[in-house]
């Protein structure tokens, strides 16, 4: 797994270093196709996209500002922008309302685009447990049950039931941890 931040990743890639360059794509090509292809619709194009927003990435056409941003909004908003574009060399319209912005990386359709992307990851890493686990974590989290409620409604010890959370979250991140590399 690849500790470095996306920051120190970037600035090793603008300066020649390939392999930091391969992290960056390896860690953003399913969140950023995915992004580009809810503008398109079409995998071609969001693909095209996809290397172009790279391209420009690697070429030093744009430049990140941390100050402005996080890397992963200001990389969205990067494929946004290519999307938008590509599509007006096609003559197509985005398949998504587009908002006007005014520069900064941090935007609301970004950050839905990134919440709702690890919330899909986290949904089919619980769907891999064992089914006891999969009932605790749909109980706790998706509906909010408090540990005694389980509790009362499995018929089993609080402490058991505390146990059992902490054992499936733990078996939870170690799919996600897994994912990740």
């Amino acid at each position: 797994m690849h500790t470095q931040s996306d920051e120190s990743l970037y600035h090793e890639m603008r300066s020649g270093d390939e392999q930091a360059l391969e992290v960056l794509y390896e860690k953003y090509e399913r969140l950023l196709f995915s992004f580009a292809h809810r503008f398109t619709n079409n995998d071609r194009l969001s693909e095209e996209v996809i290397q172009e927003v790279w391209m420009k990435i690697w070429n030093g056409r744009v430049d990140f500002n941390t100050d402005k941003g996080k890397f992963s909004s200001w990389v969205l908003t990067i494929t946004r922008n290519a999307a938008l574009d590509c599509l007006r060399r096609e003559k197509r319209q985005p398949t998504i309302e587009v908002e006007e912005r005014d520069g900064g990386y941090d935007e609301p359709v970004e950050r839905t685009v990134i919440e709702r992307e690890t919330a899909s990851e986290v949904r089919d890493a619980v769907s891999e447990l064992k089914p006891d686990q999969q009932e605790l974590i749909e109980l706790v989290y998706f509906k909010g049950m408090t540990q005694q409620q389980i509790s009362d409604q499995l018929h089993v010890p609080l402490g058991t039931v505390k146990t059992r959370i902490r054992s499936a979250i733990q078996e939870l991140r170690k799919i996600l941890d897994g994912r990740e590399r």
